[in-house]
Protein backbone atom coordinates (compact mmCIF):
# COMPACT_ATOMS: atom_id res chain seq x y z
CA UNK A 1 0.00 0.00 0.00
CA UNK A 2 0.83 3.74 -0.84
CA UNK A 3 0.22 6.80 0.79
CA UNK A 4 1.95 8.85 -2.09
CA UNK A 5 -0.28 11.55 -2.71
CA UNK A 6 -3.23 10.96 -0.20
CA UNK A 7 -2.95 12.57 2.69
CA UNK A 8 -0.73 15.93 3.14
CA UNK A 9 0.74 18.47 7.03
CA UNK A 10 -1.64 21.07 6.40
CA UNK A 11 -0.96 23.28 9.66
CA UNK A 12 1.19 23.45 12.56
CA UNK A 13 0.39 24.39 16.27
CA UNK A 14 3.31 24.68 18.51
CA UNK A 15 4.26 26.05 22.21
CA UNK A 16 8.09 27.11 22.57
CA UNK A 17 8.98 24.65 25.26
CA UNK A 18 9.32 25.96 28.67
CA UNK A 19 10.95 24.81 32.03
CA UNK A 20 6.97 24.48 33.56
CA UNK A 21 3.80 25.45 33.18
CA UNK A 22 2.17 27.50 36.08
CA UNK A 23 -1.78 26.44 36.67
CA UNK A 24 -2.34 24.84 32.87
CA UNK A 25 -3.83 21.57 32.90
CA UNK A 26 -3.11 18.85 30.00
CA UNK A 27 -6.21 19.39 28.58
CA UNK A 28 -6.52 22.81 27.82
CA UNK A 29 -2.92 22.57 26.14
CA UNK A 30 -3.92 19.99 23.95
CA UNK A 31 -6.81 21.89 23.21
CA UNK A 32 -4.84 24.80 22.71
CA UNK A 33 -2.02 23.88 20.41
CA UNK A 34 -5.28 22.02 18.19
CA UNK A 35 -6.56 25.82 17.47
CA UNK A 36 -3.33 26.47 16.44
CA UNK A 37 -3.00 24.15 14.25
CA UNK A 38 -6.29 24.72 12.68
CA UNK A 39 -5.40 28.12 12.68
CA UNK A 40 -2.35 27.95 10.86
CA UNK A 41 -4.01 25.52 8.21
CA UNK A 42 -6.76 28.20 7.46
CA UNK A 43 -9.66 25.91 8.29
CA UNK A 44 -12.56 26.07 11.14
CA UNK A 45 -12.75 23.62 14.01
CA UNK A 46 -16.02 22.61 11.81
CA UNK A 47 -14.08 21.38 8.91
CA UNK A 48 -12.15 18.55 11.46
CA UNK A 49 -13.85 15.06 10.99
CA UNK A 50 -10.84 13.21 12.96
CA UNK A 51 -9.05 13.49 15.80
CA UNK A 52 -5.58 11.59 17.64
CA UNK A 53 -4.41 12.17 20.74
CA UNK A 54 -2.76 11.16 24.01
CA UNK A 55 -4.08 9.75 27.16
CA UNK A 56 -3.67 12.36 29.88
CA UNK A 57 -3.89 12.83 33.33
CA UNK A 58 -7.14 14.40 33.65
CA UNK A 59 -8.26 11.39 31.08
CA UNK A 60 -6.82 8.56 31.78
CA UNK A 61 -10.01 6.96 29.69
CA UNK A 62 -11.85 8.49 26.75
CA UNK A 63 -8.99 10.64 25.71
CA UNK A 64 -10.43 11.42 22.59
CA UNK A 65 -14.08 12.01 23.56
CA UNK A 66 -12.86 14.62 26.24
CA UNK A 67 -10.85 16.38 23.72
CA UNK A 68 -13.55 16.56 21.02
CA UNK A 69 -16.33 17.87 23.61
CA UNK A 70 -13.64 20.27 24.79
CA UNK A 71 -13.05 21.59 21.55
CA UNK A 72 -16.66 21.18 20.26
CA UNK A 73 -15.86 18.71 17.66
CA UNK A 74 -17.61 16.25 15.69
CA UNK A 75 -15.44 13.58 14.23
CA UNK A 76 -16.01 10.56 12.17
CA UNK A 77 -12.38 8.57 13.44
CA UNK A 78 -11.12 9.16 16.40
CA UNK A 79 -8.12 7.24 17.87
CA UNK A 80 -5.31 7.45 21.00
CA UNK A 81 -2.00 6.52 19.73
CA UNK A 82 0.79 5.39 22.45
CA UNK A 83 4.12 4.80 21.28
CA UNK A 84 6.13 6.63 23.67
CA UNK A 85 8.39 8.93 21.42
CA UNK A 86 6.98 7.75 18.43
CA UNK A 87 3.58 8.72 19.17
CA UNK A 88 4.10 12.33 16.94
CA UNK A 89 5.13 10.58 13.89
CA UNK A 90 2.07 7.43 14.67
CA UNK A 91 -0.38 10.41 14.53
CA UNK A 92 0.74 11.62 11.05
CA UNK A 93 0.87 7.87 9.91
CA UNK A 94 -2.52 7.02 11.24
CA UNK A 95 -4.03 10.36 10.43
CA UNK A 96 -2.80 9.26 6.60
CA UNK A 97 -4.00 6.16 6.54
CA UNK A 98 -7.57 6.61 8.06
CA UNK A 99 -7.79 9.40 4.92
CA UNK A 100 -6.90 6.99 2.21
CA UNK A 101 -9.58 4.54 3.73
CA UNK A 102 -11.75 7.22 3.32
CA UNK A 103 -12.85 7.25 7.36
CA UNK A 104 -12.50 11.39 7.53
CA UNK A 105 -11.02 14.35 5.54
CA UNK A 106 -9.28 16.59 8.10
CA UNK A 107 -7.39 14.73 11.26
CA UNK A 108 -6.01 17.18 14.07
CA UNK A 109 -3.07 15.28 15.52
CA UNK A 110 -2.27 16.65 19.28
CA UNK A 111 -0.05 16.40 21.83
CA UNK A 112 1.42 18.09 24.91
CA UNK A 113 3.23 18.18 28.45
CA UNK A 114 2.53 19.84 31.68
CA UNK A 115 5.28 20.08 34.12
CA UNK A 116 4.73 21.48 37.74
CA UNK A 117 7.67 22.62 39.90
CA UNK A 118 8.55 20.54 43.11
CA UNK A 119 7.48 21.27 45.87
CA UNK A 120 8.61 20.39 49.98
CA UNK A 121 5.89 16.98 49.52
CA UNK A 122 6.80 16.52 45.86
CA UNK A 123 5.38 16.39 42.75
CA UNK A 124 1.96 16.03 42.12
CA UNK A 125 1.51 12.35 40.43
CA UNK A 126 -1.68 10.23 38.73
CA UNK A 127 -2.14 7.22 39.50
CA UNK A 128 -0.32 6.11 36.06
CA UNK A 129 2.29 8.68 35.77
CA UNK A 130 6.37 8.66 35.48
CA UNK A 131 7.89 5.97 33.88
CA UNK A 132 5.64 3.13 32.86
CA UNK A 133 2.93 4.02 35.35
CA UNK A 134 4.90 2.54 37.85
CA UNK A 135 2.18 2.70 40.77
CA UNK A 136 0.06 0.63 38.85
CA UNK A 137 2.53 -1.63 36.06
CA UNK A 138 1.69 -5.34 36.61
CA UNK A 139 3.84 -6.34 33.81
CA UNK A 140 7.36 -8.84 33.95
CA UNK A 141 9.27 -5.67 33.30
CA UNK A 142 7.78 -4.28 36.70
CA UNK A 143 7.76 -7.30 38.86
CA UNK A 144 11.62 -8.47 37.79
CA UNK A 145 13.22 -5.76 36.43
CA UNK A 146 11.99 -2.38 38.22
CA UNK A 147 12.98 -3.62 41.76
CA UNK A 148 16.41 -4.19 41.21
CA UNK A 149 17.04 -0.20 39.20
CA UNK A 150 15.55 -0.87 36.15
CA UNK A 151 13.91 2.36 36.28
CA UNK A 152 13.94 5.06 33.38
CA UNK A 153 15.31 4.98 30.18
CA UNK A 154 19.26 6.49 31.16
CA UNK A 155 20.22 2.89 31.86
CA UNK A 156 19.16 1.48 29.16
CA UNK A 157 20.45 3.94 26.77
CA UNK A 158 23.44 3.61 28.51
CA UNK A 159 23.76 0.04 28.04
CA UNK A 160 22.91 0.17 24.36
CA UNK A 161 25.86 2.93 24.00
CA UNK A 162 28.54 0.40 25.74
CA UNK A 163 27.36 -2.40 23.73
CA UNK A 164 27.55 -0.49 20.46
CA UNK A 165 31.13 0.98 22.02
CA UNK A 166 31.92 -2.90 22.05
CA UNK A 167 31.17 -3.98 19.15
CA UNK A 168 31.75 -1.27 16.58
CA UNK A 169 33.92 1.07 17.97
CA UNK A 170 32.87 5.00 18.36
CA UNK A 171 34.92 7.43 20.35
CA UNK A 172 33.17 10.14 23.11
CA UNK A 173 34.32 12.81 20.77
CA UNK A 174 32.21 11.46 17.75
CA UNK A 175 29.00 11.01 20.25
CA UNK A 176 29.82 14.73 21.64
CA UNK A 177 29.51 16.17 18.15
CA UNK A 178 26.01 15.15 17.43
CA UNK A 179 24.93 17.01 20.64
CA UNK A 180 27.11 20.04 19.59
CA UNK A 181 25.65 20.48 15.90
CA UNK A 182 22.37 20.53 17.53
CA UNK A 183 22.96 23.36 20.27
CA UNK A 184 24.05 25.42 16.72
CA UNK A 185 20.75 24.84 15.23
CA UNK A 186 18.87 25.48 18.36
CA UNK A 187 20.88 28.62 18.94
CA UNK A 188 19.22 29.94 14.99
CA UNK A 189 16.26 28.99 16.49
CA UNK A 190 14.58 31.75 18.83
CA UNK A 191 12.16 28.90 20.61
CA UNK A 192 14.65 26.55 21.15
CA UNK A 193 15.06 26.06 25.01
CA UNK A 194 18.73 26.45 24.67
CA UNK A 195 18.65 29.50 22.50
CA UNK A 196 21.45 31.58 22.74
CA UNK A 197 23.79 28.80 24.78
CA UNK A 198 26.27 27.45 22.44
CA UNK A 199 28.40 24.22 23.16
CA UNK A 200 31.52 22.48 22.55
CA UNK A 201 32.51 19.02 22.30
CA UNK A 202 34.66 19.93 25.60
CA UNK A 203 31.45 21.36 27.08
CA UNK A 204 29.98 17.90 26.15
CA UNK A 205 33.10 15.72 27.47
CA UNK A 206 33.58 17.72 30.76
CA UNK A 207 29.60 17.71 31.82
CA UNK A 208 28.72 15.17 34.87
CA UNK A 209 28.68 11.22 33.55
CA UNK A 210 24.82 10.71 34.44
CA UNK A 211 25.31 7.13 33.11
CA UNK A 212 28.53 5.57 31.90
CA UNK A 213 29.07 6.74 29.37
CA UNK A 214 26.32 9.36 29.09
CA UNK A 215 27.10 12.37 29.62
CA UNK A 216 24.47 15.20 30.92
CA UNK A 217 24.69 17.06 27.46
CA UNK A 218 24.12 14.11 25.63
CA UNK A 219 20.54 13.42 27.44
CA UNK A 220 17.53 15.35 27.26
CA UNK A 221 16.23 17.91 29.32
CA UNK A 222 12.35 17.09 30.44
CA UNK A 223 10.18 20.56 29.77
CA UNK A 224 6.84 20.99 28.90
CA UNK A 225 5.16 22.07 25.58
CA UNK A 226 2.68 21.46 23.45
CA UNK A 227 2.79 20.54 19.74
CA UNK A 228 -0.24 19.71 17.21
CA UNK A 229 -0.66 18.77 13.01
CA UNK A 230 -3.62 19.16 10.99
CA UNK A 231 -3.68 16.39 8.38
CA UNK A 232 -5.87 16.42 5.44
CA UNK A 233 -6.90 14.95 2.44
CA UNK A 234 -4.20 15.87 -0.79
CA UNK A 235 -7.43 17.06 -2.85
CA UNK A 236 -8.32 19.55 0.26
CA UNK A 237 -4.48 20.20 1.15
CA UNK A 238 -4.09 21.71 -2.66
CA UNK A 239 -7.24 23.93 -2.17
CA UNK A 240 -5.28 25.61 1.22
CA UNK A 241 -3.71 28.95 1.30
CA UNK A 242 -0.25 28.01 2.85
CA UNK A 243 2.30 24.91 1.15
CA UNK A 244 1.55 21.77 2.07
CA UNK A 245 3.84 19.20 3.40
CA UNK A 246 2.83 15.51 1.83
CA UNK A 247 2.87 12.18 3.24
CA UNK A 248 4.73 10.54 0.79
CA UNK A 249 5.65 6.74 2.91
CA UNK A 250 4.92 5.79 6.35
CA UNK A 251 6.71 1.93 8.00
CA UNK A 252 6.32 1.14 11.53
CA UNK A 253 7.74 -1.47 13.49
CA UNK A 254 7.51 -2.52 17.41
CA UNK A 255 9.99 -5.44 19.03
CA UNK A 256 9.80 -5.06 22.34
CA UNK A 257 9.15 -3.14 25.79
CA UNK A 258 11.78 -4.56 28.08
CA UNK A 259 15.40 -3.87 26.87
CA UNK A 260 15.80 -7.74 28.29
CA UNK A 261 13.38 -8.66 25.40
CA UNK A 262 14.95 -6.56 22.69
CA UNK A 263 16.21 -9.05 19.84
CA UNK A 264 19.66 -6.93 19.73
CA UNK A 265 20.97 -3.95 21.21
CA UNK A 266 22.43 -2.46 18.53
CA UNK A 267 20.35 -3.42 15.50
CA UNK A 268 17.19 -1.87 16.09
CA UNK A 269 13.85 -2.23 14.37
CA UNK A 270 14.22 1.34 12.61
CA UNK A 271 15.47 -0.54 9.56
CA UNK A 272 12.46 -2.07 8.86
CA UNK A 273 10.01 1.32 9.47
CA UNK A 274 12.69 3.07 7.51
CA UNK A 275 12.71 0.86 4.75
CA UNK A 276 8.98 0.47 4.07
CA UNK A 277 8.94 4.40 4.82
CA UNK A 278 11.51 4.65 1.65
CA UNK A 279 9.81 1.60 -0.07
CA UNK A 280 6.13 3.36 -0.21
CA UNK A 281 7.46 6.91 -0.46
CA UNK A 282 9.55 5.84 -4.02
CA UNK A 283 12.29 8.16 -2.58
CA UNK A 284 15.75 6.88 -2.07
CA UNK A 285 17.87 7.99 0.85
CA UNK A 286 19.84 10.14 -1.29
CA UNK A 287 17.04 12.66 -2.23
CA UNK A 288 16.68 13.29 1.52
CA UNK A 289 17.73 16.85 2.16
CA UNK A 290 16.80 16.86 5.41
CA UNK A 291 17.06 14.29 8.65
CA UNK A 292 14.73 14.81 11.33
CA UNK A 293 15.90 12.06 14.13
CA UNK A 294 14.37 11.19 17.32
CA UNK A 295 17.11 12.04 20.01
CA UNK A 296 16.53 11.37 23.59
CA UNK A 297 20.49 10.71 23.46
CA UNK A 298 23.49 11.37 20.90
CA UNK A 299 23.72 7.55 20.84
CA UNK A 300 19.76 7.23 19.49
CA UNK A 301 20.72 9.43 16.65
CA UNK A 302 23.91 7.63 15.63
CA UNK A 303 22.03 4.08 15.79
CA UNK A 304 19.19 5.96 13.91
CA UNK A 305 21.74 6.99 11.20
CA UNK A 306 22.67 3.89 10.39
CA UNK A 307 19.44 1.56 10.77
CA UNK A 308 17.47 4.16 8.26
CA UNK A 309 20.25 3.60 5.96
CA UNK A 310 22.21 6.94 5.61
CA UNK A 311 25.64 4.85 6.83
CA UNK A 312 26.53 1.60 7.30
CA UNK A 313 26.07 -0.57 10.49
CA UNK A 314 29.39 -0.02 12.32
CA UNK A 315 30.43 3.46 10.55
CA UNK A 316 28.09 6.02 12.19
CA UNK A 317 31.00 7.87 14.20
CA UNK A 318 33.10 8.07 11.18
CA UNK A 319 29.89 9.49 9.06
CA UNK A 320 29.72 11.97 12.09
CA UNK A 321 33.05 12.84 11.27
CA UNK A 322 32.92 13.28 7.90
CA UNK A 323 29.59 15.48 7.67
CA UNK A 324 28.39 18.35 8.86
CA UNK A 325 25.33 17.48 10.93
CA UNK A 326 23.93 22.06 11.49
CA UNK A 327 21.23 22.86 9.37
CA UNK A 328 23.66 24.96 6.91
CA UNK A 329 25.84 21.61 6.60
CA UNK A 330 25.79 18.75 3.90
CA UNK A 331 23.37 16.48 6.24
CA UNK A 332 21.06 18.72 8.15
CA UNK A 333 20.14 16.49 11.03
CA UNK A 334 17.04 18.71 13.25
CA UNK A 335 17.20 22.13 12.16
CA UNK A 336 14.87 22.97 15.34
CA UNK A 337 17.80 21.83 17.51
CA UNK A 338 16.35 18.30 18.34
CA UNK A 339 15.09 16.97 21.97
CA UNK A 340 18.86 17.31 22.99
CA UNK A 341 18.32 21.62 22.64
CA UNK A 342 14.75 22.55 21.46
CA UNK A 343 13.35 20.36 24.88
CA UNK A 344 11.84 17.53 25.64
CA UNK A 345 7.90 18.00 26.23
CA UNK A 346 6.79 14.51 26.92
CA UNK A 347 4.93 13.11 23.72
CA UNK A 348 5.09 16.96 21.84
CA UNK A 349 8.92 16.36 22.19
CA UNK A 350 8.37 13.01 19.73
CA UNK A 351 6.16 15.62 17.83
CA UNK A 352 8.74 17.97 17.26
CA UNK A 353 10.83 16.45 14.88
CA UNK A 354 7.48 15.85 12.55
CA UNK A 355 6.31 19.77 12.89
CA UNK A 356 9.92 20.64 11.88
CA UNK A 357 10.40 18.69 9.14
CA UNK A 358 7.28 19.67 7.72
CA UNK A 359 8.27 22.76 8.66
CA UNK A 360 11.62 22.82 6.16
CA UNK A 361 9.39 21.26 3.36
CA UNK A 362 7.17 23.87 3.41
CA UNK A 363 9.96 26.46 3.30
CA UNK A 364 8.83 28.43 6.81
CA UNK A 365 12.04 27.54 8.89
CA UNK A 366 12.71 31.39 9.33
CA UNK A 367 16.57 31.54 9.85
CA UNK A 368 17.21 27.75 10.16
CA UNK A 369 15.77 27.15 6.78
CA UNK A 370 17.85 24.44 4.72
CA UNK A 371 18.14 25.64 1.36
CA UNK A 372 16.09 23.59 -1.85
CA UNK A 373 14.29 21.44 0.64
CA UNK A 374 12.18 18.81 -0.82
CA UNK A 375 12.34 15.77 1.08
CA UNK A 376 12.64 15.20 4.43
CA UNK A 377 12.90 12.03 6.50
CA UNK A 378 11.58 11.64 9.91
CA UNK A 379 12.10 8.77 12.53
CA UNK A 380 10.08 8.68 16.11
CA UNK A 381 11.45 5.96 18.83
CA UNK A 382 9.63 5.04 21.82
CA UNK A 383 10.60 3.35 25.12
CA UNK A 384 14.58 1.85 24.81
CA UNK A 385 14.81 1.65 20.98
CA UNK A 386 11.66 -0.28 21.43
CA UNK A 387 8.59 1.32 18.71
CA UNK A 388 9.78 2.51 15.59
CA UNK A 389 7.72 5.18 12.96
CA UNK A 390 9.32 6.57 10.20
CA UNK A 391 8.11 8.82 7.82
CA UNK A 392 8.90 10.46 4.18
CA UNK A 393 7.56 14.00 3.68
CA UNK A 394 7.81 15.75 0.22
CA UNK A 395 6.45 19.69 -1.08
CA UNK A 396 4.89 17.65 -3.55
CA UNK A 397 2.88 14.49 -3.72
Amino acid sequence: MSLRGKAAIAGIGEFRPSRYTEGATTLGMLAEVARMAAADAGIELGEVDGLITESFAESPFMAPSTVVEYLGLDVKFAEVVDLGGATGAGMALRAAMAIDAGLCETVICTTAARRERRTTEGPKRSAGSGWAGRRTDRTPYAEFEMPYGAIGANFGYAMIANRYRHEYGVTPEQLAKIAVAQRYNACHNPDALFFGQPITVEDVLNSPVIVDPLHMLEIVMPVAGAAALVVTSARKAKKLKKRPAYILGGGEHTTHRSLTYAPSLTDTAIKAAADQAFKTGGIRRKDIDVASLYDCYTITVLLTIEDAGFAKKGQGGRFVDQHNLQFDGDFPLNPHGGQLSFGQAGLAGGMSHVTEAARQVMGRAAGRQVKKCEFAFVNGNGGIMSEQVSLVLGAER
